[in-house]
């Protein structure tokens, strides 16, 4: 046994533990010096948990000092001390009488004296057996190492004689024996070597049972012994049998286990290197879905592998859609485009990669849209195969801001260039239309004056084509004072009446509380002029030619929307017709100099231009809405000012808010969807966002129990406004919804108006969207 450490600790009085148990046999041991053999043997062989204490009591020279508690802790893992008065016993401890000391037990706690001599002999064992017996009772057990009765003991058992001796190797078995006796009150057996008094060993079978005294308790046991010596040497010699061919199966079956072993080893190695696999290909998933460029893999065959959610969200496809389809087939077969294809095809092949590849193309769900595509083989290591990985970057807005910027410097240079064109124009004009007034009165016949009559309308008209030039170059600083909106559009009213064909029916709207207007009366004339007969020309059958005014309060939330607005008020002048209207290919040139989709001699292409120039020259900004084959709308925005004539109120007003209702709101413009959520969470409502029509009336579905009002936009992808509010009023008739649109005609939304419960026109501030919600939801 390796030597215990800290063996002065060993020495000091065992630590009291209030939850062993109350009651555990004592073992007392007897021995003198030529025990110490046997005392070793008997600690290797005994458990340090048996639940027993032992008491060693050795019978030395009164003079000698002891070294037992050093010796045997080196054989047992029990704590070992060496008694000292009072020391309290305890279960799983070891105690060694001091030298030239008697020792007796009382409740478990020991006690040491001088020595007594009785006929000039000390028997120390024979004294502390006696008090342990008396103290212990069924608990006790006495045992005998070596000694004769000159050596520190009479030869005294238990309670009564015992004729038969237990073998050493046999105690552990005979105490745990007793101990199942006592503690469970029950029948008990076991095995063990018994050696006789003429010191013969035989086999024994033990059948105990504790019995009761005359108190009641089981102090007492009785025990019927059976030799079974033949039996066991019986059992010994199949135990051999048997152990031998146990030796022959472990022999043969050792290679199995020992590529088993091998197996299980190779087993978690593999599943070591799947994890670490696992794990860097769930990192390179995280990186890769958190991209914002849309990621797409293509086998050999061009069929998709897999994509990241920013491709199926840009796209508004579902895997269910994409994956393992042909990258041709996917959607209207949007990406079947023959330069694409030619690139893709070489990249495996040649081992070739593109980049900066634009296309600009009509895409089924989300509409014309330009993008950027990057090409480049990748090698998946676990499937052993080549791929392609494709990205995609939406440039549609970028390229947007580049042709707004191109256009603007374009329109800058043109001024220029015009300006100064128009000047020399004048001034060679001039002379030609002071020269005809002397040539009508010299040439006073009939042809002449007929001549010089077109010659004259041709000067003046070229002298008003210079002044709209000289308007778009520099813009008409003009003469500006309060204006009355109302004033103006009567008289466009009239020219309307009179000029335009009958099949053309005008309708006006005006707001009785219009704010004043500052501004040059006949440049804004020109503006409105502009603006009805482009109307016209758009109505070559006929239909309904619209002005209507109001007043509008511009936040900060709509400016975020407009760029070219600024907070305040303005007065807004809407010219709408139900005519062709405009293509969105043409939509971002109408206001480009020169451009016009009329007839060679029909248009000059200044109008709009022109207009424009004017409008901003007057510190407002024109809106343009256009719905091919159902019409225009033209919305004039122009602050409105304090005068005399009527207070302008430039205060925002009050913000009507919200109580924790839900709103859903479809709408396909990101921008005003993100403004319309921000505005309506920051007012007190709880926002669900869809991106189209589809979206909506899913949404809605799932959420029919919450949703109070839905705001729905009338134009958007995969299912517009029309079917959208008509499927939701078929979940819910009852359902409250807010028709959203950019044409403010109510005609236009007839087919709707019966489904919808409020139009809010587009644009809007937060304080008209704020209160169309609020009216709806009040609204019995």
């Amino acid at each position: 046994m390796p030597e215990k450490k800290s063996k002065s600790a060993r020495k000091n009085k065992a630590p009291i533990k209030p939850d062993e148990e109350s009651t555990f046999p004592i073992v007392g041991i007897g021995a003198s010096a030529g025990g110490l053999d046997a005392l070793q043997k008997f600690f290797i062989n005994m458990p340090h948990d048996s639940g027993m204490a032992f008491v060693i009591v050795m019978h030395f020279d009164p003079t000698a000092k002891s070294v037992m508690a050093d010796i045997l802790m080196r054989y047992t893992k029990m704590e070992v001390y060496q008694v000292e008065d009072g020391m309290e016993v305890r279960p799983n401890h070891v105690y060694i009488i001091p030298p030239n000391k008697d020792m007796a037990i009382l409740h478990r706690t020991l006690h040491l004296y001088e020595p007594v001599v009785s006929k000039g002999i000390r028997h120390p064992i024979d004294f502390f057996f006696r008090s342990l017996a008396d103290d212990q009772k069924e608990n006790a057990i006495c045992i005998i190492l070596s000694g004769t009765g000159t050596e520190g003991t009479l030869g005294f058992l238990i309670k009564k004689p015992f004729s038969l001796n237990i073998t050493f190797s046999s105690r552990d078995v005979f105490y745990q024996h007793l101990r199942k006796v006592f503690r469970t009150n029950t029948r008990q057996t076991c095995e063990i070597k018994l050696v006789d008094k003429n010191k013969n060993q035989f086999d024994a079978r033990l059948e105990s049972l504790a019995v009761q005294d005359s108190e009641g308790n089981f102090s007492q046991c009785r025990t019927a012994i059976t030799d079974i010596t033949e039996i066991k040497k019986a059992e010994d010699k199949l135990q051999r049998a048997h152990n031998k061919l146990e030796i022959q199966v472990e022999e043969r079956s050792s290679e199995l286990v020992k590529a088993n072993e091998t197996l299980q080893a190779e087993i978690v190695e593999r599943k070591k290197a799947e994890k670490a696999e696992q794990d860097t290909r769930v990192y390179a998933e995280s990186i890769v879905e958190t991209l914002r460029e849309s990621l797409v893999v293509l086998d050999s065959q061009l069929r998709v592998v897999t994509a990241n959610q920013t491709f199926y969200k840009t796209f508004k496809v579902s895997p269910e859609e994409t994956l393992n389809k042909f990258i041709y087939d996917l959607g209207n077969r949007q990406w079947d485009i023959p330069e694409l294809r030619k690139l893709l095809e070489k990249v495996l092949p040649e081992n070739t990669q593109f980049q900066d590849f634009e296309v600009e193309h009509e895409f089924q769900n989300i509409g014309h849209r330009t993008m950027l595509l990057n090409a480049r083989r990748i090698y998946q290591s676990d499937g052993g195969r080549e791929l392609i990985l494709l990205a995609t970057e939406d440039i549609t807005e970028k390229k947007k801001l580049e042709s707004q910027l191109l256009r603007s410097q374009r329109m800058e240079s043109i001024g220029t260039l015009a300006g100064g064109i128009a000047h020399d124009l004048n001034n060679m004009l001039t002379p030609m239309m002071l020269s005809l007034q002397t040539l009508k009165q010299k040439f006073t016949d009939e042809q002449s004056q007929k001549l010089l009559n077109i010659l004259e309308q041709n000067s003046r008209r070229s002298a008003d084509l210079i002044k709209q030039v000289m308007s778009f170059a520099r813009g008409i600083e003009g003469e500006r004072k309060p204006l009355r909106v109302m004033h103006l559009i009567s008289e466009i009213e009239k020219i309307a009446k009179e000029t335009f064909p009958r099949d053309i029916k005008l309708q006006t709207d005006i707001q009785d509380d219009l704010w004043t207007i500052q501004g040059d009366a006949t440049q804004l004339h020109q503006v409105m002029m502009n603006l009805c007969v482009n109307a016209r020309d758009a109505m070559p059958y006929g239909g309904i030619l619209s002005i209507t005014t109001s007043n509008f309060f511009v936040d900060k939330n709509y400016v975020r929307m407009h760029a070219d607005a600024k907070v305040g008020s303005y007065v807004i002048i809407k010219v709408s017709d139900t005519g062709i209207g405009i293509p969105p290919k043409i939509m971002d040139r109408i206001f480009e100099p020169f451009f016009t989709t009329k007839d060679l001699g029909k248009g000059t292409g200044l109008g709009l231009s022109t207009a424009l120039a004017i409008v901003k020259s007057h510190g407002g900004f024109i809106n343009v809405y256009s719905e091919v084959g159902k019409g225009t709308t033209f919305s004039i925005y122009l602050p409105a000012i304090k005068t005399g004539m009527h207070k302008v109120v430039e205060q925002q007003p009050e913000m009507l808010v919200g109580d924790g209702e839900w709103i859903l709101v479809a709408e396909d413009e990101d921008s005003i969807r993100d403004v319309t959520f921000s505005t309506l969470e920051m007012s007190g409502y709880k926002v669900l966002m869809a991106n189209d029509g589809a979206e909506a009336v899913a949404l809605y579905a799932e959420n029919i129990d919450k949703i109070k009002v839905v705001l729905m936009d009338m134009m958007m992808p995969v299912m517009d406004g029309h079917a959208s509010i008509r499927a939701i009023r078929r979940v819910n008739p009852e359902v409250k919804i807010i028709a959203v649109s950019g044409l403010t005609e109510k005609d236009r939304l007839a087919k709707v108006a019966d489904y919808t419960n409020a139009f809010l026109p587009k644009p809007y501030t937060a304080q008209k969207l704020l209160k169309t919600i609020h009216e709806v939801l009040s609204a019995k």
